[in-house]
């Protein structure tokens, strides 16, 4: 396992402008194969019946499948180019974190696949996503140091 590689890419995700300006999260730690996004839940996350909105789950469900196949892949920036979730029960408070890992992989095409979880340990949603290598190089420029 490349630590520094992990390393370079927890700072890419933290220093991003989405987790910057709109989503705070709280840890990310990532590992060959596989990656842990943790995100303290607050009422800016919620729709109008007090739970957070679908599109919190669908970004750290993403996120986490996300960085486990990009942990593999050491040379690019890799792409989402498919991703389904399934939202199991609303959350509203807590830490909530998302575990992504690597399924399968061939030249062109990684599978991950990635569950969340309530702070109490429950599974809240799961997902499965497709993932491509781009041609865009991991470097400085895109938050990779």
């Amino acid at each position: 396992m490349n630590k520094e590689h992990c390393s370079k890419l927890e700072r890419m995700y933290l220093q991003a402008n989405i987790n910057t300006k709109i989503f705070d999260t709280t840890t990310v730690k990532i590992s060959e194969g596989m990656a842990q996004i943790g995100l303290e839940i607050s009422e800016k996350y919620f729709h109008a019946l007090g739970a957070i909105h679908g599109s919190v789950y669908f970004k750290l469900l993403d996120d986490a499948a996300f960085f486990a196949v990009n942990s593999i892949i050491e040379d690019a920036f890799v792409l989402t180019t498919s991703f389904n979730i399934n939202i199991v029960r609303p959350v509203n408070n807590g830490l909530i974190t998302a575990i992504g890992k690597v399924k399968f992989t061939s030249r062109n095409l990684f599978v991950a696949e990635s569950t969340l979880y309530n702070q109490d340990g429950k599974e809240v949603a799961f997902g499965t996503g497709n993932f491509a290598k781009s041609k865009i190089g991991l470097s400085e420029k895109i938050g990779y140091k």
